[in-house]
Order: C-alpha cells, then sequence, then structure tokens
C-alpha cells in the first residue's frame, strides 16, 4: 500500500479545458453553425455513452451526422478529429502538480474521457509527471460511481483515505467522498485549490515545494 498522500486530479477543466461551444466555433464560419455543431456533437446525451466506452467515435460521428445539415458533416468530421488540439492547459493546476511531485506526494490522473484521451493529453505538461491513471473509456465505468475510484486505488496500492480528489463537478466530488476519499470542486480558483492542497499535505507533515 502506497503510503505517500496523493492528489487525484480529473482533466476536463481541471488539467485542461474542455469548452464544446469554442471548440465547435473553431470548425464552423457563423455563431449559428457553430451553435448547432456543438449541439449534435458535445450537446447529445450519446457524447457520455462515448466517454463511457459504450459507442465508439464512428457511432458518435453517424449520430451527429443525423442531426445536422449536409452542408456541415465536413466540419463535424474535422471538429471530432481535431478538437482535442483546441483544448489548452490549465497552467496554474498543472503547476501545481510539479510541486506535489517535488514534494513527494503523489499525482493521479482519473477522467471520463474517451479513448482518445492521449490526444488532448499530448497538450498536457502535467500528464508525464503522473504517477497513474484510470479512464473511464477504457474501464467502462464512470464517475461519480464509487467503483472507478477504487478501481484506481487498487490497481495503484493507494489507500483511499490518503487521497484528496479534485474535480470541477460536485457530483464526481461526492463520488470520491463515497469511495472513501476527500474531495475538492475546482471552480477555477487556483488559489482556492493550492490552499485545499497544502491542508491536505500538512496532515502528514509535508509541503508544496
Amino acid at each position: 500500500m502506497d503510503g505517500r498522500p496523493n492528489v487525484v486530479f480529473d482533466m476536463g477543466n481541471v488539467l485542461m479545458t474542455f469548452d464544446g461551444p469554442y471548440f465547435a466555433r473553431c470548425f464552423t464560419d457563423s455563431d449559428d453553425d457553430a451553435r448547432l455543431l456543438h449541439a449534435a456533437l458535445f450537446g447529445r446525451p450519446e457524447w457520455a455513452l462515448l466517454d463511457a466506452g459504450a459507442i465508439g467515435h464512428d457511432t458518435m460521428r453517424r449520430v451527429a451526422e443525423a442531426h445536422l445539415p449536409l452542408r456541415l458533416h465536413a466540419a463535424l468530421h474535422a471538429c471530432l478529429e481535431h478538437w482535442p488540439e483546441r483544448s489548452e492547459p490549465i497552467i496554474p493546476v498543472c503547476d501545481l502538480v510539479a510541486r506535489l511531485k517535488r514534494a513527494g506526494a503523489g499525482a493521479y490522473l482519473l477522467s471520463n474521457a474517451s479513448t482518445r484521451i492521449d490526444l488532448q493529453l499530448a497538450g498536457c505538461p502535467a500528464y508525464p509527471l503522473m504517477d497513474g491513471r484510470v479512464v473511464s473509456g477504457f474501464e467502462r465505468v464512470m464517475k461519480p460511481d464509487p467503483a472507478i475510484y477504487l478501481l484506481l486505488c487498487g490497481r495503484y496500492g493507494l489507500d483511499p483515505d490518503r487521497c484528496l480528489f479534485v474535480d470541477d463537478n460536485a457530483d464526481n466530488c461526492r463520488g470520491a467522498e463515497v469511495a472513501g476519499m476527500r474531495a475538492h470542486r475546482f471552480d477555477g480558483d487556483a488559489a482556492a485549490l493550492k490552499d485545499a492542497v497544502e491542508a491536505f499535505l500538512g496532515a502528514w507533515g509535508m509541503g508544496l515545494r
């Protein structure tokens, strides 16, 4: 069992931006078309099935095509293929990961994301520092199901009580707490997150470096 304190990070809007309306706008020529594309792709309930590993990207493409005029199909294909390149690192949080590692704490990724997650993580400077990851699209279980948090702990020998989970979604934070972790909901306030992490590490006589 790993005796270190560990911080477990969500990816979307914690380590990396996830902004469906912005991504859609990158591949269309008007606000109206961007709204159509977003609604047909990121706004569909099937997007969660993609993250759950229940459907593949070809199925997601066909679903979205059925909800778009033919003239927007090329934009859809480009968006589906290349939106991860438009995701940007959230630098204060990525910097926090580096400070955690220097302090001797563990850092892990736990994300509801599809099997193409590595395309997005390629732009994340904190990812190479991570000790491990669990991704819903590969495991076919999603946050906030407590099973996915316990899967992470079992795979890497972590004590849930020594884990602080960080996510932008309140339900996902509650799922972590049910699994025995502590949790912090990240709302974009990097200073508040830093304070929460420092308080967490302080319980084990550690501090950020």
